[in-house]
């Protein structure tokens, strides 16, 4: 037998967030309009461990239950809602983030964004919100984001092992670094490490739980991210391993204690490359050092900044390699070059 409740059409989406909250939602079957002689309904598809009610709403024996068929895109999702001409300006692409999903939406589509919303989550039914992403914006590079659906922005995303708990209109977070993420997962065993643009725990996180430095200090001067970052530690019971500073880490950083400094910022990073050096141990070390730069410039630019830091200090550089990371923008890279530094 099918189970279901049925709920009044205004609170639809309340109760389909309560149901998907509970683990209850039977994900093979369609929610769908009813008219009863008490009026027209939602019917909401439980499981059979939904017991005799969810919240206000009894649960009863649903006839003639509708099974999904997964539609193979958006746009057949979206074929009965939108034009031909509406339809070739849907997303092509969107991330999932924990339970959130996060899309870029064309101002074209400014009247349709709610009913493209309804399509993603109905392709994800363990989402909970659908956030609209317009770019980045401020000193901090924070997300310009708009919830479309949905109650909350804040989410726990698992990527290798780790927690990250975040408010995805609040900070920033790229799956497209999650190659770099691992890279730098597998290093720093042992030793003191500086993480001069924390964020969240971008970087010190994964390094902390599979890498087990002796210490990491992570820096942050964003206060939103920070309170994450530290909220993260705690997550992954890391709080043996890193140490959380808030401020400007060209002030903050400790000097002459790291055998490895991650850089993981872009845009202005070499504005701090002589704070990095100095924050590296007498005899030297590692740095780990991401910069943007136009492509024709990415195999010089970088190292050649590093080189001149390191020169104005009194010390020598040894490249060790460079990795493309991402396209930033049209004919930008996002590359990080680890560098040894040691004496002269």
């Amino acid at each position: 037998m099918y189970r279901t409740i049925r709920v009044p059409p205004e609170k639809g989406e309340e109760a389909r967030l309560k149901v998907l909250a509970s683990g209850l939602l039977d994900q093979t079957r369609k929610i769908r309009k009813v008219r009863t002689e008490k009026g027209t309904f939602l019917e909401i598809p439980v499981t059979e461990a939904a017991g005799d009610r969810i919240g206000d709403f009894p649960v009863i024996n649903q006839e003639n239950p509708e099974f999904l068929k997964k539609p193979a895109s958006l746009k057949e999702y979206l074929s009965d809602t939108l034009t031909e001409t509406e339809l070739e300006h849907i997303p092509s692409s969107w991330h999932v983030l924990g339970d959130i999903i996060i899309v870029s939406i064309s101002e074209i589509l400014e009247g349709k964004k709610i009913p493209i919303a309804k399509a993603l989550l109905a392709m994800y039914p363990k989402c909970k919100s659908v956030v609209r992403d317009m770019g980045i914006e401020g000193q901090f590079r924070q997300p310009k984001r708009e919830l479309l659906l949905g109650t909350s922005t804040e989410t726990i995303h698992r990527e290798h092992g780790c927690l990250f708990k975040q408010d995805v209109t609040k900070v920033m977070y790229s799956k497209g670094n999650l190659d770099e993420r691992k890279r730098m997962s597998k290093v720093g065993q042992g030793e003191v490490v500086v993480d001069m643009f924390a964020g969240i725990g971008y970087f010190s996180i994964p390094m902390a739980v599979h890498a087990r430095p002796e210490k990491i200090y992570s820096i942050e001067i964003n206060p939103e991210s920070f309170a994450y970052l530290k909220e993260n530690i705690r997550l992954n019971h890391v709080e043996d391993i890193i140490f959380p500073l808030r401020g400007d880490c060209a002030e903050v950083a400790p000097e002459g204690e790291a055998d490895r400094v991650l850089m993981g910022y872009v845009r202005t990073t070499h504005h701090y490359l002589l704070p990095a050096i100095n924050v590296l141990k007498k005899s030297g070390g590692i740095l780990h050092y991401h910069e943007t730069v136009p492509e024709k410039l990415a195999e010089e630019r970088p190292e050649a900044r590093i080189r001149e830091a390191a020169e104005t200090l009194g010390k020598k550089v040894e490249i060790l390699g460079l990795r493309r990371i991402k396209k930033y923008s049209p004919g930008v890279l996002h590359v990080v070059v680890d560098a040894r530094i040691y004496e002269s």
